[in-house]
């Protein structure tokens, strides 16, 4: 939508909230619903502000010490939050509403660097250095509850109610259960701009998946920040829910495959050539830098502590550091042809924050083409038995290698790099504080 239609929506009164939102460390989005006169008026033209601890907070949004940017010392004042008119759009399952996204800015003007917009901007600026451009698509699973999300919290998570009780992959039967949801989702998501492609089922009780088409990197993620949003709200409109956590039970989890490749400024693909598995050079290279910087960067593809409970061998969660060509063991898999080759880093969960992962594949893939890095051999057969290095199994053990990775200090910068640590290290505290279910069924009768 552009801001002429906007204005002609808002005259018409068939539009009268703007929803402005930034993407916060977990890719949220965060914001402010402002009456349309107002935007139109105003923020438009000025911008809007928000308290700066909207990146300085855990999950929770309680404040916590150990960030440079923001703090009781700082005041916790506010920073800008910047419209950018190209996210414009409708949100066609709220009545009158339009929706866009913000980048955040200090009053100075300049960029607040651990905003995970910014980040991804950077590391796609260093691609259009080279005259590349980042194609990103990202399968994002999730499990659907016929139990409201009110019921849900009010139970402590039990006996939920999945929308499906058997495994219904690929099933046209089994989807067609939960159907007026997702088809709901799926025309919401067109009415918003989006590109839908399928539907499926999946393997974990009422686990479903929405595929759209995959767009420029910034686009994609932007995209997939308000679907996860919005397919939330519509849920809880019909009475149900739904979540993208990693492993919301002891079955499979839920996945986000993420697929990158690159073309140059004539739309030529870059990673495609007339070598091994039709890879060029600089497509070697940038598969051997993500397997390089894999175990380094997984804190990026793997942000908490639920993350790693997903990786369980034989699930379809890969955790070997192996690339394979169409072999879903391998944590990469290649797939496609000519203009459609494309790596897949199958190692982050629906939990990520894509902006975070996608910069992550950027630089790893970078680090590769500026070495020059050889590629090792595809592997062939069950990565998960090929006795390789696998992603750290805690995010605990992720964080150690993330803070003292050089790599991610050159791509991303030591306040970036500091964030996101501290970012982990709130969570590990939070979660080591926690008496859990599993420890009360264990010890309060038995020892």
């Amino acid at each position: 939508m552009t801001v002429d239609e906007l204005r002609a929506e808002v005259q018409a009164g068939r539009i009268d909230t703007v929803l402005l939102a930034v993407t916060d460390m977990q890719g949220r989005l965060q914001g402010k619903r402002l009456s349309a006169r107002h935007f139109l008026d105003e923020v438009l033209h000025h911008a809007a502000e928000g308290c700066n601890y909207l990146l300085a907070v855990d999950v929770e949004m309680n404040t916590v010490g150990g960030y440079a940017m923001s703090s009781w010392e700082h005041g916790y004042g506010d920073f800008v939050m910047k419209p950018d008119l190209a996210t414009l759009r409708r949100v066609p399952w709220q009545e009158g509403t339009a929706l866009l996204l913000a980048d955040l800015v200090w009053e100075d003007g300049s960029d607040v660097v651990p905003s995970p917009r910014q980040i991804l901007k950077r590391q796609t600026a260093r691609l259009a250095e080279r005259g590349w451009t980042a194609f990103v698509g990202t399968e994002l699973e999730f499990c659907v509850y016929r139990t409201s999300y009110e019921d849900a919290w009010r139970s402590g998570y039990r006996d939920l109610v999945p929308g499906n009780l058997y495994n219904v992959d690929y099933s046209l039967l089994g989807t067609a259960r939960v159907e007026p949801l997702l088809r709901r989702i799926r025309l919401s998501m067109e009415g918003a701009g989006l590109y839908v492609e399928s539907a499926k089922g999946e393997c974990n009780l009422g686990q479903h998946e929405i595929a759209f088409k995959y767009a420029d990197a910034l686009t994609t993620c932007d995209n997939h920040s308000v679907y996860k949003n919005g397919a939330k709200e519509i849920a809880a409109e019909e009475g149900m829910s739904l979540t993208f956590m990693a492993k919301p039970n002891q079955r499979e989890g839920n996945s986000c495959h993420v697929h990158i490749s690159l073309r140059d400024a004539d739309g030529a693909p870059v990673m495609a050539g007339d070598g091994p598995h039709g890879l060029s050079k600089t497509g070697e290279h940038f598969i051997a830098g993500q397997l390089r910087a894999m175990r380094e960067l997984t804190l990026l593809y793997a942000p908490n502590i639920n993350s790693y409970k997903r990786f369980v061998a034989g699930s379809f969660a890969p955790t070997a550091v192996k690339w394979g060509v169409d072999n879903r063991t391998c944590s990469l898999r290649l797939v496609g042809h000519g203009g459609s080759l494309r790596i897949e880093n199958r190692v982050p969960g629906g939990d990520v924050n894509p902006y975070l992962a996608v910069s992550a594949l950027i630089a790893a893939g970078l680090s590769g083409i500026d070495d020059e890095l050889p590629l090792e051999d595809a592997f062939t057969g069950n990565a998960y038995a090929s006795g390789a290095d696998t992603v750290p199994s805690t995010l605990r053990d992720a964080l150690a290698v993330f803070e003292g990775s050089t790599l991610a200090r050159d791509a991303f910068g030591d306040e970036v790099v500091d964030h996101y640590a501290n970012n982990a290290r709130v969570e590990l505290a939070a979660f080591d504080a926690a008496v859990t279910d599993w420890e009360l069924y264990r010890g309060f009768e038995r020892l």
